[in-house]
């Protein structure tokens, strides 16, 4: 039983499980009020302190966070409390009903409705703030709706983030290209803030021969609607992040033969390890150390790899000459990873680091008057708890700056 599990729990007073969490979840604190049957209590802690803990209580690497610190796992016997926060929040937030709180006078603008977006939005509106949520697409969500499978979150889940939104009073603007329609300039000239969070959502391109064939599709694409017509027998998936183990558990579930090729082994995938473990046990097929170097009309053809270490002492793979082979393929999914996409901020760019991502400081403020940034487009690539936690921390900034608060 799951109230055996919480009691396990020592109620550390400097708990490692809450520092290791990306948002800080309040662990200890939870686990009381759940002791005592406090669910609804339990529930507001955690949602106060993340609104998409429904959410990252499910689709979160738990062995690198919370799971994975907590004290107990020097008895090799750690707290499961990702179990206990999903039951906690998710009965929460499919029963909790928000009020729409006394407006501040102040506004803002939130681009990219996904969980960044949603986090800071409900986080600003719950002080009274007045928030337009911009989105391309036609409903909120962002990868919660369009790109996670429902296998994997269940869409009851975005429909009710929706829902509080609309309680909220946040004002959603469907099916808006920000950088074209309008600017990231034009809204600062008529909000006091604006939040960008657009996520990274620009796939990365293989930049090998045959790429742009009919039969290759991005994988972060065709996940927003995928549908097994047309795909052939034989899929190959490459990458081996989230987006390629959701990609090629799609295509299995069509009953596809599906193969995923990484040009690294398993310990170099950005994937949770636990996703990896479903697809194999799915009867996905893995073929590791490959890099495709070209693809043909009916094939892909894959180069070997190996480890090796240079002379700097770094471990990197080298692609191995004379060793190429052609492997069949009717539909090439690629998931290669996705980067940032600037044109969110027109003709106006602010200021961007050695990297060529944006440069913030610790909040999220950009170089920009009155413009941060939060999630996957301030920090790449990353987790949905990961992009809330940057969310929360531009979303309480903002209204430190605004309210004149002090840090």
């Amino acid at each position: 039983m799951k109230n055996q599990e919480a009691m396990r729990c020592l109620l550390c007073p400097k708990p490692r499980c809450s520092d290791a969490c990306p948002v800080h979840t309040p662990v200890p604190e939870c686990m009381r009020y759940y002791r005592e049957d406090k669910l609804e209590e339990a529930g507001r802690v955690l949602f106060q302190n993340n609104p998409m803990t429904a959410v990252t209580s499910q689709v979160c690497d738990w062995k690198k966070f919370c799971y994975g610190h907590c004290v107990l796992n020097a008895r090799n016997v750690p707290v499961r409390w990702y179990e206990i926060e999903q039951e906690i929040s998710e009965a929460y937030l499919l029963n909790h009903h928000e009020k729409k709180p006394e407006q501040n006078g102040k506004n803002a603008a939130v681009i990219g409705a996904g969980p960044a977006g949603m986090t800071a939005a409900i986080l600003l509106a719950q002080k009274g703030y007045a928030i337009d949520l911009y989105d391309d697409n036609d409903r909120p969500g962002g990868v919660l709706r369009y790109g996670i499978p429902p296998f994997r979150l269940d869409r009851k889940y975005s429909d009710a983030y929706e829902r509080i939104l609309k309680e909220l009073g946040v004002v959603f603007h469907p099916n808006v290209k920000i950088g074209s329609e309008m600017t990231v300039s034009s809204l600062a000239e008529n909000h006091d803030a604006v939040l960008v969070a657009s996520g990274a959502v620009k796939p990365r391109a293989l930049i090998i021969p045959g790429e742009d064939l009919p039969h290759v599709m991005h994988a972060i694409g065709w996940l927003k609607d995928p549908k097994p017509e047309d795909l052939g027998e034989h899929i190959i998936v490459i990458g081996g992040g989230n987006v390629a183990m959701d990609a090629c558990r799609t295509a299995k579930r069509f009953g596809k033969d599906t193969w995923v090729y990484y040009r690294k082994t398993f310990a170099n995938m950005p994937a949770n390890p636990l996703e990896v473990e479903e697809a194999k046990n799915e009867g996905v097929q893995f073929s590791v150390f490959e890099a495709p170097v070209e693809v043909r009309d009916h094939s892909v053809i894959f180069r070997k790899c190996e480890n090796v270490t240079d002379e700097n002492g770094k471990v990197v793979t080298k692609i191995l000459p004379d060793t190429d082979h052609e492997v069949p393929c009717d539909t090439l999914l690629v998931a290669a990873g996705e980067t940032i996409d600037l044109s969110v901020f027109g003709d106006t760019l602010p200021e961007l680091n050695e990297w060529h991502y944006l440069k913030t400081d610790d909040d999220g403020k950009t170089s920009l008057d009155k413009v941060w940034t939060a999630g996957d487009l301030r920090l790449g690539a990353k987790t949905v708890v990961e992009a809330a936690a940057t969310a929360k921390k531009s979303a309480m900034a903002i209204d430190s700056a605004l309210m004149g608060k002090k840090e």
